[in-house]
């Protein structure tokens, strides 16, 4: 039997389109996966940031204005941790605080009795301040008129003081004030040179009896920081006097 003869199909040239239907199949779900895992979450972003402002006491301020933290409800167990650490924080601190008011308060009465005789006499003024314990005694008790020599018994009193002051390592100030009646002598040709020379023997004393010279400062105001009127004896008298501030330990955060 004769054999019959095959068909002959047209040969196709357009095989290439499925190849590169994969690949931009291929590539469309390359892109996908590339945005999917850069999405941005903003339920996560707005825990970060409430989290945030746990943790640096902050208030988010809003279209409708201050947002009130005693409103805000934790929503999740990291910020409920924050919170928790941020309540230990200002516990801690508030506990400090107390404690170094009560030593400056013991400080306050210490000096008191150590100067009782000025303090009855109204020479000495001995006050808690929130900068520290301030101590105000008048120049009449420690110099006489003109000088910045302490006279015997004011090193006696102010030796007993720096007994005190001696085992702290609190940061102290002395000012030397005058009232605004100039001086011209020799030794000191203005205000500004006798109350500096008046608050450095102080100082000078407090260093011969044991108080760290580095916690130390003395500072000459002259008459520019009354604490009355300078237009009355009474009041140039209470302007004329040395300020010795033991200043409070800084905040700890």
């Amino acid at each position: 039997m004769a054999r019959r003869s095959r068909r002959h199909e047209p040969e196709s040239h357009e095989r290439w389109l499925i190849s590169y239907a994969d690949f931009i199949t291929l590539l469309f779900a390359l892109f996908v996966v590339l945005y999917a895992m850069s999405r941005v979450d903003e339920g996560k972003y707005k825990v970060l940031g409430n989290s945030l402002n746990f943790a640096f006491g902050s208030l988010s301020l809003g279209k409708q204005g201050a947002v009130d933290p005693a409103k805000t409800v934790p929503q999740n167990e990291q910020e409920l941790l924050l919170k928790s650490l941020v309540d230990k924080r200002n516990a801690r601190i508030a506990e400090q605080q107390r404690k170094q008011g009560e030593a400056m308060q013991a400080m306050v009465n210490t000096l008191n009795q150590v100067m009782a005789p000025l303090v009855k006499n109204e020479l000495v003024n001995v006050t808690q301040t929130p900068r520290g314990v301030v101590v105000d005694i008048n120049a009449s008790a420690l110099f006489e008129q003109g000088e910045a020599v302490l006279q015997r018994s004011a090193a006696r009193t102010l030796s007993a003081v720096a007994k005190v002051l001696e085992a702290g390592t609190q940061a102290i100030e002395v000012e030397g004030h005058t009232d605004d009646i100039p001086i011209f002598t020799p030794q000191f040709p203005s205000n500004w040179e006798l109350s500096a020379a008046r608050a450095s023997s102080v100082v000078r004393l407090f260093i011969e009896q044991g108080v760290a010279a580095e916690r130390l400062r003395a500072v000459g105001l002259a008459s520019y920081h009354p604490l009355s009127s300078n237009e009355t004896a009474e009041g140039r008298v209470r302007n004329r006097r040395v300020t010795v501030t033991i200043l409070a330990p800084q905040k700890q955060e």
